[in-house]
């Protein structure tokens, strides 16, 4: 995943979280830690002091402990951005993969212990199998964006490997 990537997810993070968006600094500092920059190289590159962008890392590393549930420092910001991407990867609908290494399963079950008829799909069947391949390649899709491979969206979805490669045939 690359830097843009990685800056969309832990912003659409820390909205989720705090109704809030990263500012251009914050940004700044969390592209500066993951490319191995000092607080003083990325002072020096946008025009601020050191001692502001240490301040301000400070209070963004608190955020991102409280936003993921665990300590972040500048020392495991990238295992820990890494970890939640692949702990998190929300695909809509209640649907989340959870995952480690590998994909471990989806939930994509209300909460509910008694099964409720599902009105939004229709009645033909025909209609229902072109919703679900359309849901499945949308699917696809996203987990490719996020950096997943073939292999994993196929154990992640439970389908045959060769049906995860013909989506790319279809579009």
């Amino acid at each position: 995943m690359d830097s843009p990537q990685i800056l969309q997810f832990v912003d659409e993070a820390v909205y989720t979280n705090t109704g809030k968006h990263l500012n251009n600094l914050q940004r700044r500092i969390i592209a500066g830690i993951l490319n191995r920059q000092r607080y003083a190289d990325v002072a020096e590159t946008y025009g601020y002091s050191s001692q502001h962008v240490k301040k301000a890392s400070h209070e963004l590393l608190q955020m991102l402990s409280e936003v993921f549930g665990e300590q972040v420092k500048k020392s495991n910001l990238e295992s820990v951005i890494e970890r939640q991407i692949n702990q998190n990867i929300n695909l809509g609908n209640n649907t989340t993969i959870k995952n480690s290494s590998n994909i471990s399963y989806i939930n994509n079950c209300s909460n509910s212990s008694t099964p409720t008829p599902d009105l939004s799909q229709p009645k033909n069947p025909d209609l229902q199998q072109t919703s679900k391949n359309k849901t499945k390649i949308e699917t696809i899709e996203k987990l490719r964006h996020f950096g997943l491979s073939d292999e994993q969206i196929a154990e992640a979805l439970n389908i045959p490997l060769e049906e995860v490669k013909q989506v790319d045939l279809e579009e």
